[in-house]
C-alpha cells in the first residue's frame, strides 16, 4: 500500500511543475490533501498574470542553474540551463514584444495572449536572448574597469594616456598637470566633498578639451577648404559630435579621453558635412581626402565607446 503522504507529495510538486509552464497557480487548500483533484481552468479573458516564481523541475539542485535577475514585474524561465528572471507587461500592442534593457529582459504582449503562448515565444527566440544578455552583461563588466574612485591615486584616460590623480589639502584652490609625470595635482581643502574632487577635474578636463579642439579645428577646415561659424563643447550620451547648415558644430568633451588621432577623426567627420551634408560616398570621399585612415578610427572609437568611459 502506498504512503498517502509520498503520494502527496508528488502530486504536489507534478502541480508546480505544471503551474511554471501554464497559467494557473495551485490554490492553498490543495497544499494539505492527500490526493488533489485538477482545478477546472478560467476562462481565457480571466487568466491572471500571475508571477512564476518556482524553480523548473529540470534544473540541476547540485550547482543550480546560471541566473539573469530583474527585480521588477518578475516572472521566469529556464532557457539551456539558465534561469531568466524577465519583467512582463500587457499592452495594445498587436505582437509579443522583447527588450533587453539595463534591468534584463522586457517582454510584452497583448492582453489575449495567454500566458502559455508567451513562453512559447520565449523558447523560439532563446538564442537571441541568450546572445543578448550576455552582451549585455560583458559590457557591464568592461564598463566597471573604468569606474572612478575619486581619491587621492585615482586614475583616468587623457588624450589616450592614463593620468593619475593627486590631491594637495595644503593649499585650496588650483589645479596642475605636470606632462611628464602624468600626474594632475588637484588642490582642495581637507574636508572637501567627492564630488567637489569630481566637479574640479571634469570642468579641468573640459577646458582642456576646448583648447585641444580649438587647435585642430582651423587645420582641417583649412584642408578641407571649408568655413565654420563657431564650436562649443557638448555632454551628449550617444553623440560624439554635430554640425549644422550654420557651420555651428558641437563636439563632445569626453572626446579628450581619447588618442589625439580619434579626435582628429571626429573633427574631420563635423567639417566634412560643410560639404555634404550627410553620409553619402562623397561625404566620405570628402573624409578620406583629409584623413585616410578614417576607417580604422572610426573602428576604433566605436570600439573605446562599447567598453565605456570613465564615470564623469
Amino acid at each position: 500500500m502506498k504512503n498517502p503522504l509520498t503520494s502527496a507529495g508528488q502530486a504536489i510538486q507534478l502541480a508546480l511543475q505544471l503551474d511554471f509552464f501554464s497559467d494557473f497557480l495551485v490554490p492553498d487548500q490543495f497544499k494539505a490533501q492527500p490526493k488533489i483533484s485538477k482545478p477546472n481552468p478560467p476562462a481565457k479573458s480571466d487568466i491572471p498574470d500571475a508571477p512564476a516564481t518556482e524553480t523548473p523541475a529540470n534544473v540541476d539542485p547540485r550547482t543550480g542553474p546560471k541566473s539573469f535577475v530583474n527585480n521588477t514585474n518578475k516572472r521566469q524561465t529556464l532557457l539551456q540551463n539558465c534561469l531568466i528572471e524577465y519583467e512582463f507587461l500587457r499592452s495594445k500592442r498587436r505582437s509579443i514584444g522583447f527588450v533587453i534593457g539595463e534591468s534584463g529582459l522586457r517582454i510584452t504582449a497583448p492582453r489575449w495572449v495567454t500566458l502559455a503562448d508567451v513562453e512559447q515565444a520565449i523558447q523560439e527566440k532563446q538564442h537571441w536572448i541568450l546572445r543578448k544578455l550576455n552582451e549585455r552583461r560583458d559590457l557591464a563588466s568592461q564598463r566597471a574597469q573604468f569606474e572612478v574612485r575619486w581619491e587621492d591615486g585615482a586614475r583616468f584616460p587623457l588624450l589616450g594616456k592614463n593620468i593619475q590623480l593627486r590631491i594637495n589639502n595644503l593649499q585650496n584652490v588650483g589645479i596642475a598637470f605636470a606632462e611628464e609625470s602624468g600626474e594632475l595635482t588637484v588642490c582642495l581643502p581637507h574636508d572637501a566633498s567627492e564630488q567637489q574632487l569630481k566637479d574640479r577635474v571634469q570642468g579641468w578636463l573640459q577646458q582642456k578639451a576646448k583648447e585641444v579642439f580649438l587647435q585642430r579645428l582651423p587645420v582641417f577646415a583649412e584642408k578641407l577648404g571649408v568655413t565654420y561659424h563657431s564650436m562649443s563643447l557638448s555632454s551628449a550620451n550617444s553623440r560624439w559630435g554635430s554640425c549644422n547648415s550654420l557651420g555651428k558644430i558641437r563636439l563632445n568633451w569626453r572626446l579628450i579621453h581619447f588618442a589625439p588621432e580619434i579626435i582628429d577623426y571626429v573633427i574631420a567627420h563635423e567639417l566634412a558635412h560643410l560639404k555634404e551634408m550627410n553620409h553619402g560616398p562623397q561625404f566620405w570621399a570628402a573624409v578620406q581626402s583629409v584623413f585616410p585612415d578614417f576607417e580604422n578610427a572610426k573602428q576604433s572609437l566605436k570600439q573605446h565607446a562599447a567598453q565605456g568611459l570613465p564615470n564623469f
